[in-house]
């Protein structure tokens, strides 16, 4: 009989802790907001400094990059910032990108040939304030992405192609938060 008691006690304190640690994470939740924890949503259509982030990242002039891959992380991030279609307001900003390409084989069999590759973007950024050029950010970014080798040429130059195209995009991706990320905290 003690025995059903102490378990119907744990019981009980377990349902009371519970309980009570529910309470305690409503009451700290419900004063997250940006004015008293710093916290903020990044994609949110809370407006910060007057205008809302995507319209912040649409200030941002993408200054152009060398070779097909550059070109490819640039359309990736005008598409992000514009949706494709043509700027509507005054650039802010312009972001400046160098990126190094290299390819290195991971597989290589007893004769020496490479059976897969992977293809290495890495990407440094300068986010530049038009009126004072001024360096508001500044860093790298970088991207792996794998590729099989095949016995025919255009397989080849197919599989790589999509690795560097794969390896663009998520570098694009990432600048793009990373950009955003900036934006929400500069007035």
């Amino acid at each position: 009989m003690s025995l059903a008691k102490g378990s119907v006690g744990k019981q009980r304190r377990w349902r009371a802790f519970a309980l009570a640690s529910g309470l305690l994470s409503i009451a700290t939740l419900s004063g997250c907001g940006a004015d008293s924890t710093g916290f903020r949503p990044l994609y949110g259509s809370a407006a910060v400094g007057g205008a809302a982030v995507e319209e912040k990242f649409a200030t941002v002039d993408i200054a152009p990059i060398p070779g097909r891959v550059g070109q490819r992380i640039r359309n990736e991030l005008i598409y992000q910032s514009t949706g494709g279609g043509a700027r509507t307001t005054e650039p802010l900003y312009r972001l400046d990108i160098a990126i190094r390409e290299s390819v290195s084989s991971t597989l290589v069999n007893i004769e020496g040939d490479a059976a897969n590759q992977v293809y290495n973007l890495d990407a440094s950024y300068k986010l530049i304030r038009i009126a004072d050029k001024a360096i508001v950010a500044e860093g790298k970014s970088y991207s792996r992405a794998g590729f099989e080798r095949m016995t025919s040429i255009f397989a080849n130059v197919r599989a790589r192609e999509d690795a560097e195209n794969r390896a663009a995009r998520t570098v694009g991706e990432e600048l793009r938060t990373r950009l955003l990320a900036i934006l929400s905290r500069t007035a």
